[in-house]
């Protein structure tokens, strides 16, 4: 079964997806936060026969908890209920975003450009982090 990685905003949610054998981590676009963000979530998961989401779960460099983790706390017990089926699991997302950012300046994308896509490279960071650690 694949793994679903979701990295919350308060406008987009970064979504990656794993390949089969669990070792790849591939971005997906990004889903709107708001209202409708779980459906498309289940939609996904469903679709992509996931087994296991990671969600993103961010703390400040002191490892203290911010209004953002709040947030992603909320989106975690929410798939928790719409997919009972389903692993739902936390990993720690800090500095995510910024290797995100890192990567797509290194590739030559422009900061204009890195607006669309840097969610979703940062759940490509997240879940990548999450299968390394899972497989040792």
């Amino acid at each position: 079964m694949r793994t679903l990685a979701l990295d919350p905003g308060t406008r987009r949610i970064g979504v990656a997806l794993s390949d089969t054998k669990g070792t790849l981590a591939f971005p997906r676009d990004a889903i709107a936060a708001g209202d409708d963000a779980v459906n498309a979530i289940v939609a996904v998961a469903r679709d992509e026969a996931v087994g296991t989401i990671v969600v993103g779960r961010p703390l400040s460099l002191a490892g203290a908890e911010t209004a953002s983790t709040a947030m992603a706390d909320q989106l975690r017990g929410a798939l928790t209920l719409a997919l009972p089926e389903v692993a739902i699991v936390s990993h720690d997302e800090r500095l995510t975003t910024k290797s995100a950012e890192r990567s797509l300046r290194e590739a030559g994308r422009t900061a204009r450009e890195q607006r669309s896509l840097v969610d979703s490279a940062a759940a490509v960071v997240l879940l990548q982090s999450y299968l390394d650690a899972s497989t040792h």
